[in-house]
């Protein structure tokens, strides 16, 4: 695949938006947001160094949409091509899991497929990743290899640009005047700063190292009294799911307008007290602490038991969300020492 440097952003950045809408990342406060693009602002664009605070999936699987109407059929809504720029690894491993939920044969989803149809993803690297990243722990690193059109690097001298895909080699090919070759040292200084940053990644994540697979841990300590002792400090906000960019889960609601009936789409969230309630009241996770375990399950086990991928891609969000102040990885690694403490008892008896 195409590569090409350049020395500034913005005329990468106008060429993109002169094909389709483009979103970019805005300081707020502490984090990162995404707005329009505007070529006129005077503002330049800011590479963000770790991933924005709203997840890429509110461009694909929207809070809130109209999935059906009656009598007539709703006829799916026309999406115009759309890039989203400044997306990390961490949130092309969350489409690579919302594809598989929403794409596949038996329950393609067309709302969703036409918007990823339509997207043009361009990620960036981390430089600098937030004190809750965590996504060395669930396989990630700080930088894409795969699952973009095109990636944005930043270096000394200006930023590598790299096609993952053919629309981002057609992109670079069409906008050649743009480039400049990519010489050794630029990769040389490309790399090493995404080691230095996987080093800084590695540092901050030292005390959470696990003893074996997450998978292991979670299913393995189903009867742990940690998960109960944890839903004390929760206060059932479902910020954690909320701000997830794999969780998935919505529910249909119809609602009456003036001249036909519409069913609703609408993010829902397992931490809901009725979330699994069914008809006569029975609810098989009543207790907050099942909830709890269920939500962890559903990321390291039962996901990847289904499709082959960890559902938790280590962005650390539902850490700087969480009310109660609880750390997934505070969580996981109490769960890794209660199980190596059964298996030192269980090697005494059986000697």
């Amino acid at each position: 695949m195409k590569t090409g440097f350049t020395r500034q952003l913005k005329p990468f950045l106008d060429a993109v938006a002169e094909k389709m809408e483009l979103y970019v990342p805005k300081k707020a406060g502490e984090h990162y947001i995404y707005t329009k693009y505007d070529p006129s602002a005077e503002e330049p664009v800011e590479l963000n160094n770790i991933r924005t605070c709203p997840t890429v999936k509110e461009f694909l699987f929207p809070i809130c949409e109209l999935a059906a109407i009656f009598p007539e059929p709703a006829e799916p809504e026309q999406v115009k091509p759309f890039a989203v720029f400044g997306l990390k690894d961490c949130d092309l491993r969350s489409i690579e899991i919302l594809d598989k939920v929403f794409t596949e044969e038996e329950f393609l989803d067309p709302l969703y497929l036409s918007r990823r149809q339509n997207m043009l993803v361009i990620s960036s690297d981390c430089f600098e990743p937030g004190e809750n990243c965590f996504c060395n722990l669930c396989g990630g690193q700080p930088f894409a290899q795969s699952g973009f059109d095109l990636n944005v690097s930043g270096i000394t001298d200006g930023f590598i640009v790299e096609a993952g895909s053919q629309k981002g080699q057609d992109f670079i090919e069409k906008h050649s005047q743009l480039f400049s070759d990519v010489t050794d040292a630029l990769l040389a200084k490309r790399d090493e700063n995404r080691a230095e940053t996987q080093k800084q990644l590695e540092e901050n994540n030292a005390k959470y190292q696990l003893d074996v697979p997450i998978k292991e841990i979670v299913e393995n300590s189903q009867d742990s009294d940690i998960f109960d002792a944890e839903a004390k400090s929760c206060v059932e906000c479902q910020g954690c799911t909320r701000i997830c960019p794999t969780c998935h889960c919505f529910y249909l609601y119809d609602t009456r307008q003036k001249d036909y009936f519409a069913k609703m789409k609408m993010w829902d969230s397992c931490m809901r007290q009725a979330y699994a309630e069914v008809a006569g009241g029975e609810n098989p996770r009543k207790v907050l602490g099942d909830r709890v375990k269920h939500r962890l399950l559903h990321k390291f086990v039962y996901f990847l038991e289904r499709y082959g991928l960890e559902m938790c891609v280590g962005c650390g969000r539902c850490i700087d969300t969480c009310a109660g102040g609880t750390d997934t990885r505070d969580v996981l690694k109490k769960l890794n020492e209660e199980l190596k403490d059964k298996d030192k008892k269980k090697a005494k008896v059986a000697k």
